[in-house]
């Protein structure tokens, strides 16, 4: 399965305007919850999280990893994609401001780290992640996805 299958349109959101990082994060949840992953109540236990153990999520330079604890929530391993127009801050002095979330939702502990892995490696390459800052559809979003995870060791050689 490839990274880009994770993210039907009814989980990406591309491009929006938010107040703050709470408004992100109810985002990427609703992006869960639209395609079946996790209920709502999923979208509170990463709330709550983050006001419990404050922004761990912000995990690179403009970049979230939205989730929580695998629980009742989670209907199955799913992720979500949000980009926002305007970066938010987090609270966290080394990766502030926001710009890019990923939603995520685990059935357990083990089940979504091959994802992890595949989502590693775009996240280690500043290209790829500006692209997706820059795409405006779910589709263009899928595309970058599907480009960096077939070129895992050579770029494209026609690129002008």
């Amino acid at each position: 399965m490839n990274l880009s299958d994770f993210f039907p349109d009814s989980a990406v959101t591309t491009r929006a305007e938010v107040p703050d990082w709470r408004a992100a994060i109810d985002l990427a949840g609703a992006g869960l919850v639209a395609q079946g992953v996790t209920t709502e109540a999923y979208t509170a236990e990463m709330l709550a999280a983050l006001d419990e153990l404050g922004p761990y999520i912000v995990i690179a330079p403009g970049f979230a990893l939205a989730h929580s604890r695998p629980s009742p929530a989670v209907l199955r391993t799913g992720m979500s994609f949000v980009s926002l127009r305007t970066a938010v801050e987090f609270g966290a002095a080394a990766n502030d401001p926001v710009d890019l979330i990923i939603g995520l939702a685990a059935t357990d502990q083990d089940s979504h780290l091959q994802v992890m892995s595949a989502l590693a490696r775009v996240l280690s390459d500043s290209k790829i992640m500006a692209q997706l800052r820059a795409a405006d559809s779910p589709a263009a979003v899928r595309e970058i996805l599907d480009g960096a995870t077939s070129d895992t060791k050579e770029s494209s050689p026609d690129q002008n």
